[in-house]
């Protein structure tokens, strides 16, 4: 089970993403004060405990240490929504709920990664050119 990060853990977490390359403590220092005042030990015990949650890879380079992602967002999120998923005591209800609060355009993305991962017809089945009719090879 994936655990949801924290306030100060995803906001670290979402500048790490958007960069997409190493980051150090002083840059996600320099970003996050934009919004909020924060300690700079503070950002580094944050980067620290997400590295030795697995959530980050770091290297050391001269006297600091750089991090980047061990996953993508997106890779995230859908560990977030297979464990919310899969916690229902009834997942079809739960699946038709969460469509019933998406957009037209959600749909769409859905319906589209949906034809991206649909599973290929098994090797076993020929299509004999016949409505609905398949033959073993």
């Amino acid at each position: 089970m994936v655990r949801q990060l924290g306030e100060l853990e995803n906001d670290i977490m979402t500048r790490v993403w958007q960069w997409n390359r190493p980051v150090t403590v002083r840059e996600v220092l320099q970003d996050l004060r934009s919004e909020r005042e924060i300690a700079y030990t503070t950002v580094m015990t944050v980067l620290d405990k997400l590295f030795r949650k697995g959530w980050l890879r770091r290297e050391q380079v001269g006297r600091a240490y750089v991090y980047e992602p061990v996953s993508s967002r997106e890779a995230y999120t859908a560990a977030l929504m297979n464990d919310a998923w899969a916690t229902s005591d009834n997942p079809a209800a739960a699946l038709v709920h969460f469509f019933g609060l998406m957009s037209p355009e959600q749909r769409e993305a859905l319906r589209d990664a949906l034809r991206v991962t649909a599973p290929a017809p098994a090797e076993s089945e020929v299509h004999t050119g016949e409505t609905g009719s398949t033959s073993a090879r």
